[in-house]
């Protein structure tokens, strides 16, 4: 199902992929440049439903007016806080999340929506080949429980380049070998099935500890 929100942004879309007994709800946004047809937003909108997680892919405004380049974040973070009374109609608690620009968000707006948890995929933890440039007080800054989903070769920033931090802040799922957008290299010791798996699945067993 889906349905149009309109926020201080623009009219924003939310494709709602529901369970059948839905104990939480996932919302999760799309990145800086790309919609929610990426690959790992695709898996976790056909796999989570069976685990009783319903899932909200949420087109920004800037997307749904077919903009090629997201604006400034604070505009992101408006069009996030328009769609949130949306999110939160079905009454279960809902899991904040999205990819790159989209873990940004969610990661700052957190606390303040009252958001059950973050999800962070492929969180930029830097700009590629500047990690001087850190975005770590975002993801330190969520303010309640998060787990950050990053491919090995992620040049936003590989999983060992993410600061340690007091136990219960975040946990990391490392997916061997991918990128940004979680693609593997064919010459990869895994396949692109499995690591969809690592997302899915770990997303999965994570967000079943949320009860």
């Amino acid at each position: 199902m889906t349905e149009p929100v309109e926020t201080d942004a623009g009219p924003a879309r939310i494709t709602w992929h529901a369970a059948v007994r839905p104990r939480l709800v996932l919302a999760v946004s799309h990145g800086a440049g790309g919609g929610v047809e990426a690959r790992d937003l695709k898996a976790l909108a056909a796999a989570l439903p069976a685990h009783g997680v319903s899932v909200a892919l949420v087109e920004q405004p800037w997307r749904v007016a077919g903009k090629k380049l997201a604006p400034a974040p604070k505009t992101l973070d408006t069009g996030w806080r328009g769609v949130w009374p949306a999110l939160t109609a079905p009454g279960l608690p809902v899991v904040s999340g999205g990819r790159s620009a989209g873990a940004r968000v969610a990661c700052r707006t957190a606390r303040e929506l009252g958001a059950r948890a973050v999800l962070a995929l492929s969180f930029p933890l830097h700009p590629p080949g500047k990690p001087e440039k850190s975005r770590a007080d975002e993801l330190l800054g969520a303010g309640v429980p998060t787990l950050v989903v990053q491919g090995g070769n992620d040049p936003f920033g590989r999983p060992e380049e993410f600061p340690e931090a007091p136990r219960g802040t975040y946990e990391l799922i490392e997916v061997p070998y991918a990128d940004h957008g979680f693609a593997v290299p064919k010459r990869a010791d895994t396949t692109q099935e499995r690591a969809l798996e690592t997302i899915t699945g770990g997303v999965a067993r994570w967000a079943g500890s949320l009860d």
